[in-house]
């Protein structure tokens, strides 16, 4: 495979990774086994430390391909609790207020679900990569500075009620380039008069690429090592 000339990978990234861990994990591993000194690898849609699932990664010359493949439909399994909010709106900060849930029930959640549907505007959270004059939102929001974040025109295209264990919820999300899994939690607390935040996120889908058709790092370290095997046998016969 010639990973200069360009290649577009699916993988799973694992659960505290970030994305820049995989991107950096597949240059290193490259650079190792072709024996070069550096390689263009980038992904095509960041994922969270605290979500899995499918992410696309680019090498060599198919890096240009990022804008265009970032453009994709996605969807995510996300879990959510009701009833209490974070900072970050997911686990990666603690809870800061609680809420009441008594009054929310399965019909309530599925009848605010479908306010989500289509073209909705979403303000990023304050713990997101957004750049407010040059700087990224989260870096303001580390040292408690406030600032505003402007909304964003994104679209819902599905959006599906798939498991109601009060306070806990599961939904499935299909939707654009640009929406915040845990901004459109902290929206359906709100919706439902009440608080939420991310618990689990997974993103099961980018385009026409699913779960089944990604590789873990461990397959690819493992295709890598076939194939410089490879190379060294073809190598020692042309000698011989």
């Amino acid at each position: 495979m010639d990973f200069q000339e360009g290649k577009v990978l699916s993988f799973y990234k694992p659960l505290h990774w970030t994305s820049f861990d995989l991107v950096n994990k597949v240059r290193i591993m490259l650079k190792h086994t072709l024996g070069l000194k550096k390689i263009k690898v980038g992904h095509a849609g960041t994922l969270d430390p605290l979500a899995t699932g499918v992410m696309i990664v680019c090498t060599g010359r198919a890096t240009k391909r990022i804008e265009e493949l970032q453009y994709g439909t996605k969807e995510y399994i996300a879990t959510i609790k009701l009833g209490a909010t974070t900072p970050s709106f997911d686990l990666e900060t603690e809870v800061d207020v609680n809420y009441p849930t008594e009054h929310i029930t399965k019909e309530t959640v599925e009848n605010a679900l479908k306010n989500f549907l289509g073209e909705i505007k979403q303000i990023p959270p304050t713990y997101s990569a957004v750049k407010i004059n040059g700087k990224r939102a989260y870096e303001y929001a580390r040292v408690g500075e406030e600032v505003e974040i402007k909304p964003k025109i994104l679209v819902i295209d599905e959006i599906e009620l798939l498991e109601c264990e009060l306070p806990v919820i599961k939904i499935r999300v299909v939707c654009s380039k640009g929406t915040y899994i845990r901004a459109l939690a902290r929206d359906i607390g709100q919706a439902l008069n009440s608080g939420a935040h991310l618990i689990g996120l997974e993103r099961t889908k980018i385009r026409d690429i699913t779960i089944k058709d990604c590789l873990t790092i461990e397959d690819f370290e493992k295709s890598l090592k076939e194939c410089e095997l490879m190379n060294k046998k073809e190598e020692e016969s042309a000698q011989e």
